[in-house]
């Protein structure tokens, strides 16, 4: 186990570079000036190019590279361009919200996904089964921010039971800071059920024709307990790739939820970054969420051992 995991751990080194590198040629090549932005349309070519020196961004872009290479060796984002202060103090004071967001978003959608997807499996053919795939189809189809809107529109104002947007204020506590989040979190935990669901689906499907499922039946066991105790411990495993999926792709749906809920997260953030060429930000961003989709699929890969003994690295 030690083994595999210092070896994934290089293999996540080599992703990392990689990574950095496409990130920093996108943010390279997108068209802007982050020095022309931050004077505005009546600065002079002349003091344009001087925040540029000042910047750094005068520079052969090998040499910005290799600049950016060594601050990620310290374990340095980098400073921002427009908020004056580190990357890392940026991403940490916007890290709770998103994470907390992500977290609710994969509870919604796995309690939606994984026990509709297993009575969807012991029901197959019927209208239970019918009606869940149809179901689903429907909620992949649906964009995040159209259902954001519609519980904006009658959840928040018709029926104000939740809060429009925003995150509360800086005093609020946790439940109240939940409560802001409990319209984002649907909006992006039902389009990602469908996925869970599916799967879930699937592979319980799988398992139900095998002999010792039928030889569970024929011994008279409960039909709930050969379907949770016999078939959906073995069929784990895909079910746990597709929620590590799952929740990367959460994390990135994210910024689309964010923007809709004026939710002052990471989406948010890198968002802002974007639009005024802050390079350092979209790079660090972008840098934490690719390696915490590394260590998810790490994480997943590893629950295989504790959910299937039969699993060994």
């Amino acid at each position: 186990m030690l083994v595999y995991i210092v070896r994934r751990f290089a293999g996540m080194m080599i992703v990392m570079l990689l990574v950095a590198m496409v990130v920093f040629v996108i943010a390279r090549v997108v068209p802007g000036d982050p020095a022309a932005v931050m004077l505005g349309s009546s600065a002079t070519p002349e003091d344009v190019a001087a925040l540029r020196g000042r910047l750094g961004l005068d520079e052969p872009l090998l040499t910005q590279f290799l600049l950016y290479l060594g601050q990620i060796v310290r374990f340095d984002l980098g400073e921002s361009i427009f908020l004056n202060r580190p990357v890392a103090q940026a991403l940490a004071e916007r890290s709770e919200l998103t994470a907390l967001l992500t977290m609710m978003s994969v509870g919604i959608a796995m309690l939606i996904g994984v026990p509709v997807g297993i009575l969807s499996a012991a029901k197959r053919g019927g209208l239970i089964d019918q009606t869940a795939v149809g179901l689903a189809m429907l909620a992949a189809s649906v964009p995040s921010f159209w259902i954001g809107l519609t519980l904006i529109k009658y959840l928040a104002v018709d029926h104000a039971w939740f809060p429009v947007a925003g995150y509360g204020p800086p005093e609020a506590d946790l439940m109240e800071r939940m409560r802001h989040l409990v319209l984002p979190a649907i909006a992006l935990g039902i389009p990602n059920s469908a996925l869970i669901l599916r799967f879930t689906r699937t592979s319980m499907l799988d398992v139900l024709s095998h002999d010792y499922v039928r030889t569970a039946r024929a011994k008279g066991l409960p039909p709930l307990v050969v379907v949770l105790k016999h078939a959906l411990r073995n069929a784990m495993i895909p079910i746990l790739t597709v929620i590590g999926l799952t929740t990367a792709v959460m994390i990135a749906g994210a910024i689309v939820t964010e923007t809709v809920f004026g939710l002052p997260g990471v989406g948010n953030l890198i968002v802002s970054a974007v639009l005024r060429r802050d390079y350092p930000v979209i790079q660090g961003a972008l840098l934490v969420v690719s390696a915490i989709y590394v260590l998810i699929n790490l994480t997943v890969d590893l629950l295989y051992a504790v959910v299937d003994p039969r699993v060994r690295y």
